[in-house]
């Protein structure tokens, strides 16, 4: 996450050590993306709810179900999977009977915006159905925002709420008059921890979302900075426009982005380290594993943090 994320700011960083039974109720600003940087800062597990269509292959499935997802359906994905949703539920319980943490995007849907969209009922449901099997159930709000959609390694601003529990509630109400005032005790706090900025407001992006490094660390890190540049161009741009062109009509270019990076980085820095060894017959070169990284961060510390037209 250090190349991958610029700079992560958190308003209330012990909740990463809290346990459950936990559901974290979250916007969806950022596809894949949002779901690995909660996981990975969490001390616990965090178990998560993605699109059912992606499980359609049996491949894709495996690798989703060992990376501790769970396929939920919208209506527009085909009524036949609605029944889906109630085993992935019952997953959920049995992930919270064991004290564990349960992710779920509460917008149902992922757009590259500053702005909280309509809360669709899922959340709502999960947490009642939870509540009325007796499980001692807490659900967070967290809002989560990017520097920039499009931008490689980004500032990540991680906005947890207060604790909404089954005390905030009437459970014996019918469910449609507690799931509508489940969703407007949650929408509140999500309107105070998810940014509210306008695409064309260029000013109030730069005051909320960037954060400049100082005037020392702009001179020390200039040289290695330039240095990561030149080295990891030749790699990154054909990545970047790949990435664009695939993703050009949806929402999922940071996501695929850093998926594609994830896997073909290392490789390439571990080749490039081997064949400097094999060749020079020098061992000193084996530094490049670490030395690389970092010219690589150094950089991402002082590149320009906002998009400046939608293909940056």
């Amino acid at each position: 996450m250090l190349i991958f994320c610029r700079r992560i700011i958190i308003n209330k960083p012990d909740i990463l050590k809290k346990e459950g039974p936990l559901l974290l109720a979250c916007n969806h600003p950022n596809s894949f993306l949002d779901a690995a940087i909660l996981a990975d800062l969490f001390k616990e597990p965090v178990y998560s709810l993605t699109r059912g269509d992606v499980f359609k292959r049996p491949f894709y499935r495996k690798i989703l179900q060992a990376l501790k997802m769970f396929p939920v359906y919208r209506t527009s994905e085909g009524i036949q999977n609605l029944g889906i949703n109630y085993e992935t539920f019952d997953e959920c319980k049995s992930v919270f009977r064991k004290n564990g943490i349960v992710l779920i995007f509460s917008e149902a849907k992922c757009v590259n915006e500053w702005h909280l969209r309509p809360l669709r009922k899922g959340t709502a449901r999960l947490s009642f159905s939870s509540w009325d099997e007796n499980i001692p159930l807490e659900v967070l709000p967290v809002g989560i925002n990017y520097s920039s959609f499009r931008r490689f390694s980004k500032n990540v601003f991680i906005n947890f709420g207060e604790i909404i529990s089954k005390n905030d509630f009437e459970l014996g109400e019918a469910d449609g008059k507690r799931n509508l005032a489940f969703n407007l005790k949650l929408k509140e706090q999500l309107h105070t921890l998810v940014f509210e900025i306008n695409k064309g407001d260029v000013e109030k992006q730069k005051r909320v979302l960037e954060r400049k490094p100082s005037p020392l660390a702009k001179i020390f890190l200039f040289i290695p900075a330039a240095i990561g540049w030149l080295v990891h161009a030749p790699l990154y741009i054909p990545i970047k426009n790949f990435t664009y062109k695939k993703t050009v009509n949806n929402d999922h270019y940071d996501s695929i982005l850093v998926v594609l990076l994830l896997f073909i980085y290392p490789v390439c820095l571990i080749l490039i380290t081997l064949l400097m060894v094999l060749f020079t017959n020098n061992p000193v070169y084996w530094v490049l594993i670490v030395l690389l990284p970092f010219t690589a961060w150094a950089y991402v510390q002082l590149k320009p943090q906002l998009d400046k037209s939608h293909h940056n």
